[in-house]
């Protein structure tokens, strides 16, 4: 595996938002319980409020996740900070997250939904989480958050066998992240060829030991999934985790 602190992972499972079926997504109880079952990432989607301080909401509004209303961007910190985002929880802070994963050999799945470079990586920083992400966004973006650390692991979107050829000479990503559409073998192929790992989406319905088995069997070294342990429990009957 690329990443240093994942050990006991062949397979890399990366819990959607958390494990958010049992909580709330994008809380700090659905963070914990991700890797209370074994995954070796969680996925947090960060945006910025009207004050600069950095928050995990998937939506460009609070309006589907908490009880109230309104674009996160046009939000103060305070105001994001009094809404219930499911059961009490509050809407947490980025680096509250990373302080969360760095407690145990967790790493973050980072989706810079609405995100300074400048912010990013002084948070990654600040927490000593930098050798324990990937970082998920637009090339521009990836592109600015090299120039600042180039060590960063950046995990652009494969898209396209021409796209990604593009990416590989641009950023020479480490991690190519992929979904549905261009889980493609000419594409995984190009990945392989790059000596990048391979982080597909298997959500929705293809939330199946069948479409677990399928990606690994195709060249996946990572596994997003709203099912991490389920996820894991299937690897193990695999002996594809040694825990």
């Amino acid at each position: 595996m690329t990443l240093p602190f994942l050990f006991l992972a062949q397979i890399a499972v990366i819990a959607h938002r958390g494990e958010h079926l049992a909580h709330a997504e994008n809380t700090l109880a659905a963070y914990r319980a991700a890797f209370d079952v074994g995954a070796d990432y969680f996925e947090v989607d960060v945006r910025t409020t009207a004050d600069g301080h950095l928050v995990l909401l998937h939506d460009a509004t609070v309006d589907r996740t908490t009880n109230g209303k309104g674009a996160v961007r046009e939000m103060t910190f305070a105001q994001v900070r009094a809404l219930d985002a499911g059961g009490g929880a509050s809407v947490p802070t980025f680096e509250e997250a990373l302080r969360l994963a760095s407690q145990g050999k967790a790493g973050v799945y980072v989706d810079c939904k609405d995100v300074a470079a400048t912010a990013l990586v002084a948070a990654l920083e600040r927490t000593g989480m930098s050798r324990r992400v990937v970082i998920y966004g637009k090339p521009a973006f990836l592109k600015e958050v090299q120039a600042l650390r180039r060590e960063l692991r950046v995990m652009p979107e494969a898209t396209s066998v021409a796209v990604l050829q593009t990416l590989i000479q641009e950023l020479s990503p480490r991690v190519i992240a992929f979904d549905h559409r261009d889980f493609q073998d000419e594409i995984i192929r190009l990945a392989k060829q790059a000596k990048a790992d391979v982080y597909v989406d298997r959500l929705g319905p293809a939330d199946t030991e069948g479409y677990w088995q399928d990606a690994m069997d195709r060249g996946a070294t990572g596994i997003q999934t709203d099912r991490p342990a389920e996820l894991v429990r299937y690897l193990r009957s695999k002996g594809l985790r040694r825990q």
